[in-house]
């Protein structure tokens, strides 16, 4: 059976949409990773870092992981995710599901950590606490990076493969269709 490279392609309106819906999701993630700050403007831990403002970090991450992990699981139930072109959009979008999960955890660290310092007493456990806000902060906003670029990756794949529909173009439709012949008649005369 000889293969047919039309069958293989994503309809040109599913891959618009879809594109449409990753660059936003792409732009997203990437504002979150350059806005949600946690170091002042010095570069230094604040001295009472904001818990509710830490912890809705998490709350915003856990929501945009939840629409990366909807929108794959969608495209993973279609039939063009097991094509070529499909696969390689597929695996960009499971890394970007999967890397956006991790992120909100790593929030939520940071946050419960702000939350304890008040309590530290010690200078030492105190600096080793920050320490470890930054890392945890820093860690989860590479997580929104990341899955900003896998995202990425998955449009400039849905973009090559617009491209191919320029070889395969849509079968055109006549500007006015022929009538249809009428119905016989079944009255008998």
């Amino acid at each position: 059976m000889i293969p047919d490279p039309q069958r293989e392609l994503i309809p040109r309106s599913d891959t618009l949409r879809l594109i449409g819906v990753l660059d936003g999701m792409k732009a997203m993630y990437s504002d979150a990773a350059q806005q949600w700050r946690f170091l002042d403007d010095a570069g230094r831990v604040p001295a009472s870092p904001s818990y509710p403002e830490l912890i809705q970090h998490a709350v915003d991450a856990q929501a945009l992981s939840h629409r990366v992990i909807r929108t794959t699981a969608e495209f993973a139930r279609t039939i063009h995710s097991t094509n070529r072109a499909g696969s390689a959009i597929l695996a960009h979008l499971a890394t970007a599901a999967t890397l956006s999960t991790y992120a909100a955890p790593r929030f939520a660290e940071t946050a419960k950590t702000a939350l304890s310092l008040s309590q530290t007493a010690s200078s030492t456990t105190r600096q080793y606490q920050e320490n470890s806000m930054v890392l945890d902060h820093a860690t989860a906003r590479s997580y929104l990076r990341r899955t900003s670029e896998s995202l990425h990756g998955a449009v400039k794949e849905l973009d090559q493969h617009l491209d191919l529909h320029r070889f395969f173009p849509a079968p055109s439709r006549p500007a006015n269709p022929a009538p249809l012949p009428p119905k016989p008649s079944t009255h008998r005369l």
